[in-house]
């Protein structure tokens, strides 16, 4: 995979220019909240817009900056924004270009705080959200007319279905509506949005980017213009500014993605394949599964879901897992399950799993790095007891 100019973007994340920073192979965290002026003429001429330097760590910080430019690489864009969280990058993302009475196209199964945006937020702001299936494209076309954005997601939450984003970015151009998708599950590694169209991408950078666990951030990757509106229109209003030393545990988390993606990759196919062997398990929502991969997507990460026959006692299924520890969020080197019988029992706002249709006998699971052989056994176990319960 090379950039327009021929070079592997990948291999700019672990690449450091140490001249600049005491000869140290890892960058250092400029961890202050200002930065101080030289004279009243440089402190103007920054207030003027006249230099671009640092002042105030909220809107401008080397160690945040590096991540940005390292991000903005992966992902083929001009440039790129970090937040405080991923629900930051999407809240102010959709803010900065929806206005009051503009209509947002959805594809189904959205991550479910973007859904309870959708649905609190911005109905309160007369902002209207039609939802469609990603995957019929006639749907799609037929919802597009007269929208201002269209909100995307492949592969979707929980039930995976994978889009061909190419094919519905092109739709919206066609309609000359602007276009973003939550890229947070295949990451850059597997799926370059930019390159096929979409003007913005957004991910949850708490997620594979970070990889360890250890950090809640997002970004936001685009044209130079749309960070600037981004910039201008809510991203100094709503503070969700990432911290120095969450881009620089980002920073580190970005230099093993692409090995980790492979092996995550590896393991979780290894795993979905057991589960669809079993007598008990109903289906298996997994995008290399389903169908050869749209064009595009060209590999899959580690979670996916499936879904138990009737009479399988999904709590005891939960309770009995060891290496599968029950926590939500994912992309980190642990394997983690979430029942969909919880999901549906949860009564903070509007519930996607409930609009979308998620089934109470579903479950997602993360596959992280233990080994696809002990996490198979931890399985077997938990479906054994899930069985004589």
């Amino acid at each position: 995979m090379t950039d327009a100019a021929g070079l592997d973007p990948f291999s700019l994340i672990a690449a450091h220019d140490e001249r600049h920073a005491f000869d140290a192979v890892v960058p250092p965290i400029a961890q202050t909240s200002l930065f101080t002026f030289n004279s009243f003429a440089e402190m103007e001429e920054t207030y003027l817009g006249q230099r671009v330097r640092p002042t105030y760590t909220r809107g401008l910080n080397p160690t945040v900056r590096l991540f940005e430019e390292k991000l903005a690489a992966m992902e083929g864009a001009e440039d790129a924004m970090g937040f405080a969280s991923g629900m930051a990058a999407i809240s102010s993302t959709v803010l900065a270009f929806a206005q009051p009475g503009d209509r947002i196209v959805a594809v189904r199964h959205v991550y479910p705080d973007a859904y309870r945006l959708f649905e609190i937020l911005l109905k309160r702001m007369r902002i209207e959200v039609t939802y469609v299936d990603g995957r019929d494209e006639e749907a799609v076309a037929k919802a597009l007319p007269g929208a201002k954005l269209f909100y995307m997601e492949s592969p979707t939450s929980w039930v995976m279905e994978a889009h061909d984003v190419g094919a519905l970015a092109a739709l919206a151009k066609a309609h000359g509506v602007l276009t973003m998708i939550d890229n947070s599950w295949a990451t850059p590694v597997f799926q370059r949005p930019i390159s096929l169209g979409v003007d913005l991408v957004i991910h949850s950078a708490s997620k594979y980017l970070g990889g360890h666990s250890d950090v809640v951030a997002g970004v936001v990757a685009g044209s130079k213009a749309m960070i600037r509106e981004i910039r201008a229109q809510t991203y100094p209003y709503l503070g969700g500014k990432l911290s120095p030393f969450d881009a620089w545990l980002l920073i580190r988390g970005l230099r093993t993605l692409p090995i980790r993606m492979k092996a995550h990759e590896a393991d979780a196919l290894s795993v979905a394949h057991h589960l669809k062997a079993m007598d008990c398990v109903d289906s298996v929502q997994h995008p290399a599964l389903a169908n050869a991969l749209p064009a595009g997507l060209t590999g899959t990460s580690g979670l996916f879901s499936f879904t138990f026959k009737d009479g399988v006692n999904v709590p005891r299924f939960a309770d009995t897992l060891r290496l599968f520890k029950l926590g939500v969020s994912w992309g980190g080197h642990e394997s983690l399950c979430v029942p969909g019988q919880v999901v549906l029992s949860q009564n903070q706002g509007p519930n996607s799993g409930h609009a979308f249709g998620i089934s109470p006998r579903s479950v997602r699971l993360h596959v992280g790095l233990e080994g696809a052989g002990a996490l198979k056994a931890d399985l077997d176990a938990a479906v054994a007891a899930a069985l004589a319960a």
